[in-house]
């Protein structure tokens, strides 16, 4: 283990041993459940070590706070997403729900495919989702966004030049 690693868990480890509690009571009253606020709390701290950035010891609750809601965001979003999952579902016959292990496929990919759809600029993810979705063309996603055509191209490279570094 070299110097600067050892560094990092050390700055970590007493972060955690002066703050972890605090950060928990932080996130259980935001998320009203203990679990799952313990759940942010170790992610939180998780990040922190594999961002491999020692902390400036200042503000160690603002920059626990910053990230630790930056979690609980893609958290309710993943909930969000699963919600609609499920509704979606719930509303199929019996004869054609998946299986269980086919729901989870399922969830995760939509998971990964909200990541990459948040990834992208805001008029990226508009052009690609009107032309993917909705299947307009070119000229028309031009028109409902009130760009050119060939900002729309531009856009439409960079969502799929994004898909396949995803796939990659």
């Amino acid at each position: 283990m070299s110097a600067a690693d050892s560094s990092l868990q050390d700055a970590v480890r007493l972060l955690y041993r002066d703050h972890h509690g605090w950060l928990h009571g932080w996130l259980r009253r935001r998320l009203g459940c203990a679990d799952n606020a313990a759940d942010l709390a170790q992610d939180t701290f998780a990040r922190l070590l594999a961002s491999r950035r020692v902390l400036d010891a200042r503000e160690p609750r603002a920059y626990l706070t910053t990230v630790a809601r930056g979690l609980m965001i893609n958290w309710y979003q993943r909930q969000s997403l699963e919600r609609a999952y499920l509704e979606t579902l719930a509303a199929l016959p019996e004869a054609v729900m998946p299986p269980p292990e086919q729901k989870l496929i399922i969830l995760e990919t939509l998971h990964e495919i909200d990541s990459l759809l948040a990834s992208l600029p805001d008029k990226a993810r508009r052009a690609f989702l009107l032309s993917q979705i909705e299947g307009l063309g070119y000229g028309e996603i031009a028109q409902r966004l009130g760009v050119s055509l060939g900002s729309v191209k531009r856009y439409m490279q960079q969502a799929f030049r994004r898909c396949l570094e995803s796939m990659a």
